[in-house]
Parts: structure tokens; sequence; C-alpha cells
């Protein structure tokens, strides 16, 4: 009978596992299937790059309302029903997105992106928060591969975007396709999430056992203030790439679009081949030299683009570049999530202000560049992953007794 509980026990937590993985892969799809599509919605919608910009914003505006917002909900109805409420909205946010492009009102599509936003800002804080409570039930490194997952779902949504424009899906279209997707699989996989990690019972403020909250004193905890400018530095990096590096290429080097792009996919090989092997290597050899190694290979491969030697060199540091940046935010989380109590509070803390500075930095690095050109305008990114380097040690693991 105990083997068969045992058996249980570990068919369950691979549910669990698998089911999470899908969800970030689902998340990452849903974002680059809508930037898969900005050029030819830029051109429906008559926008100009300002205009455009404008409309873009508006998933920035939603998703830091879903992320401030996040920790709260949680603690209500728990992770599981959360994701299952932002897998809606997000979806919904698609949807309305897709119709009003069809019908070519750009404030109706900013609307549809602000919804879009909020659903990606609260999913991406209650996964992440399932993703420490998974880690500390297996006591295993894990959220590196599930942000791999992340990658990879951004790597799909591009390749099914491309194929959608190639075969002259309309906008429209492809987003019903994608939000049926997200839909269906959320559906399948929800039930085998826990059913109430994260949440508090404020009645009678009784903890959940899957992941035990008490209310904490997020600036008084110097640690995770530090581990919060790790991802931060991070953050920036791996924000600053996939909203500038088809661009940059494109200015600096005299690509063409096509190739600019082909340079992008690099990055994100890069950033997804990080996030696969970085179990393993947290494991092996512990997060502290593994950051600072990150942030080395970051910082080499940023210095290598920034010198204009010539492209084939550049492609190499974009993808230094991305394996550098790969696993910070994902690290970061993990640090944060080490103690159980009050590890929903302290997640959603990181990794808001890790999205803060993955969304908002890299406008600035856009107005930076317009006086110094781009290339030069990546030594703020190249400072900020120094920095993230420096806090490196505030992401020791923490050993904590079970209460």
């Amino acid at each position: 009978m105990e083997q068969y509980n045992n058996k249980t026990i570990i068919l369950n937590i691979n549910k669990w596992k698998i089911s999470l993985f899908v969800f970030f892969a689902l998340s990452g799809m849903a974002f680059s299937s809508w930037t898969s599509r900005t050029p030819e919605v830029r051109d429906i919608l008559h926008a100009s790059t300002s205009i455009m910009g404008w409309i873009i914003f508006g998933i920035a505006a939603g998703a830091i309302v879903g992320l401030v917002s996040a920790s709260s909900v949680i603690r209500h109805i728990g992770a599981r029903k959360t994701i299952a409420l932002s897998v809606i909205i997000l979806s919904l946010g698609l949807l309305i997105a897709g119709f009003s492009i069809l019908l070519a009102i750009k404030l109706l599509v900013f609307s549809g992106l602000v919804v879009f936003g909020l659903g990606y800002g609260i999913i991406d804080v209650a996964q992440n928060v399932e993703g420490a409570a998974l880690e500390r039930s297996t006591n295993k490194t894990l959220l590196p591969a599930l942000h791999a997952s992340f990658s990879g779902g951004t790597l799909l949504g591009v390749g099914l975007g491309s194929l959608a424009i190639s075969v002259k899906i309309p906008v429209f279209i492809h987003f019903i396709i994608i939000a049926f997707v997200i839909i269906l699989f959320g559906v399948i996989c929800i039930k085998y999430l826990p059913t109430a990690t994260g949440k508090v019972d404020l009645i009678t403020n009784h903890h959940s056992v899957s992941s035990p909250q008490t209310k904490v004193s997020i600036f008084k905890e110097l640690r995770l203030v530090y581990i919060g400018i790790i991802v931060m530095g991070m953050a920036l990096a791996e924000g600053t790439a996939n909203d500038w590096l088809p661009i940059l290429f494109v200015d600096a080097y005299q690509v063409t679009h096509v190739t600019g792009t082909i340079v992008y996919g690099v990055f994100l090989l890069a950033m997804l081949i990080g996030r696969m092997s970085g179990g393993f290597l947290l494991d092996r050899f512990g997060r502290v030299p593994i950051l600072v190694s990150a942030a080395i290979i970051a910082v080499s491969g940023l210095a290598v683009v920034i010198l204009d030697i010539n492209f084939y060199f550049a492609a190499a540091g974009v993808f230094l570049w991305g394996i550098g940046a790969s696993l910070g935010f994902p690290v970061g989380l993990s640090a944060a999530g080490d103690n159980p109590n009050g590890a929903t509070e302290r997640v959603a803390f990181v990794s808001t202000l890790g999205y803060l500075a993955f969304l908002v930095g890299p406008p600035f690095i856009g107005l930076l560049g317009e006086s110094v050109g781009l290339l030069y305008a990546l030594l703020v990114v190249i400072i900020a992953v120094l920095i993230a380097g420096l806090f490196s040690p505030a992401a020791k693991k923490i050993e904590t007794k079970s209460s």
C-alpha cells in the first residue's frame, strides 16, 4: 500500500511538472504570436512608428497592473485558479486585439493589448509561484527549465506566425487559432496543478499546505532587494534584445530585415540552450558561480556587438549575450522562493521588478539610442549586468526548517 502511495505521489508530481511546462510554453507562444504579426498590423492600421509604439505599450501597461495585483489574487484564490483566470484573460485580449485589427480601430487594438498584457502579467507571477513550490516539493532546480519552456514557446509562436504570414492567414484568424489552442491546453492541464498553492484562508489565517504563506516586509529584507537587482539587470539584457536586436543589426551592420530576424532567432536559441542546461549546472556548481559566470558571458557578448568588428563576430556576440542573460531571471525567482513562508509575495515582488525592467527599460534604451546610437546605448545594459553580477552572492541558497 505504501509503495502504491509513493508511486501515486510521484505520478502526481510528474503531472504537475508537465502541466507547468505547458503553461510556460503557452504564455511564450501567446506573446510571440502577437510579435510575429506586428509589421503587418502596422500596415493594416496605417500607424506611424510613434503610434505603433503607443499601441504596443498597451501590453506593458496591462502587464504592470497584472504583476502588481497578482500576489493579492494568489493569496485569495490560490495559484491554480489564478492561472485559469489569466488564461481566459490572455485569450480574450488576443481575440479583442485581433477583431480590432480586422476593424482597423487603433484604440480598440490598444484596449485589447491592455487586456492581453493583464493576463500575461498575472500568469507570469502565478506560474513562477507554482514553479518555486514545485522546486521545494522535488528539491530540484526546475525554474530554468520552466523558463526554457517559455523560450521554446516563443520560438514556436514565431514559427507559427511566419507560417501564417507565408500562407496569408489573416491576423484575426491566426489569433483565434492561438486563443483556441491556449484555452484547449489550459483546460487539459489545469486540473493537474495543486489546488491551493500560495492561498491563505483569510478567515482563519490558515496557511495552505502546499505553500505556506506569512505576511512579509519586502523592503526590510535586504537579500530580497539584492535578488531583485540581479533579476532587473538580467531582465534588461533580455528585454533589450527582444525589442531592439533586429533593428540594431539592420541599422548598425547594414543587413536585411530577414537577416536581422535570424540574428534575433540566434539570441532566442541561446536563451533556450542556457535555460535547458541551467538546472544541471546550478545543481552541480551552485547559484553564485553560475550567476557570476553568466554576467561575464553576457558582458563579453554585448562588448563584441558594440565593438562593431564585423557581422559574424557580432552574431557570435549575440549568442554569448543570450547564454549569459538566460539564467538571471529564473535563478532569482528560485532564490526568492527559498523560504516557503511568504514565498508568494517574495516571488511576486522579484517577478514584478524583473518585468518592469524587461518591459519599461528597453524604451529608455531606445530614447538614449536616438542621441548616441543603439550600439553605444548598450553600454547601459553592460553596466546593469555588471551590477547584477556584483550582487550575485545574495542568491546563495538558504536552508529553511519546515514549519
